[in-house]
């Protein structure tokens, strides 16, 4: 192989392959695993922006407005997920921190830098500064951006408090669930083979 830029490795299974656009609407698969190695979309660049910019008002929304509100014995409170997340000291408060970062701070962070990267190169200008190292960090950030994690830790959460207290859902609730929905979707239409190449490709 003359050449280690023509290469690309399966993520699942660590097959070597020589890379191939397969053109939009088709898909690389591997022989070995079946795992996707290549799916580019048209204007797919524009669709991942959408999407960014909506899970980047949703996540913002999420964080500050009322996620719960716990009724029990005549009390009732409601809570944001930043407010409980500060709402201990000590030690607990820097597990706190962690856990609001992992759920909110690295999500938000990723969107922003996935942003930074796309846009100039959507519009056809040259890339932003530093543009390749902004795309390899959010690569490097995907596996503790935790959002879905979380909301998987609610649902089990709200089964075992259901039957100690009434619990009513706030509007982050809602804008959580579709955060989730959304990353997963853009997750979807990012084919990073195709946006590597545009990357080495541009002119910065």
């Amino acid at each position: 192989m003359d050449d280690d830029r023509e290469l690309i490795v399966c993520r699942n299974c660590d097959a070597l392959y020589r890379a191939a656009d397969p053109g939009p609407g088709h898909r690389a698969v591997c022989a070995r695993c079946h795992t996707v190695l290549i799916a580019p979309r048209r204007d797919a660049g524009v669709q991942v922006i959408a999407l960014s910019l909506a899970a980047l008002v949703l996540i913002t929304g999420a964080a500050f407005l009322p996620f719960l509100r716990i009724s029990v014995a005549g009390f009732s409170n409601s809570a944001t997920v930043v407010g409980t997340a500060f709402a201990f000291s000590g030690p607990l408060l820097v597990l706190s921190a962690a856990v609001a970062a992992m759920i909110v701070g690295l999500p938000l962070l990723r969107l922003v830098l996935t942003l930074y990267v796309l846009v100039p190169l959507v519009a056809g200008r040259p890339l932003a500064r530093g543009a390749r190292r902004a795309f390899r960090l959010v690569e490097e950030l995907r596996p503790w951006s935790m959002a879905e994690i979380f909301a998987i830790g609610c649902a089990v959460a709200l089964v075992k408090v259901a039957d100690l207290a009434r619990i009513g859902f706030g509007p982050a609730f809602w804008m959580f669930l579709a955060l989730v929905v959304i990353l997963v979707v853009q997750e979807r239409f990012i084919c990073r083979w195709s946006l590597w190449k545009s990357l080495e490709t541009s002119n910065t």
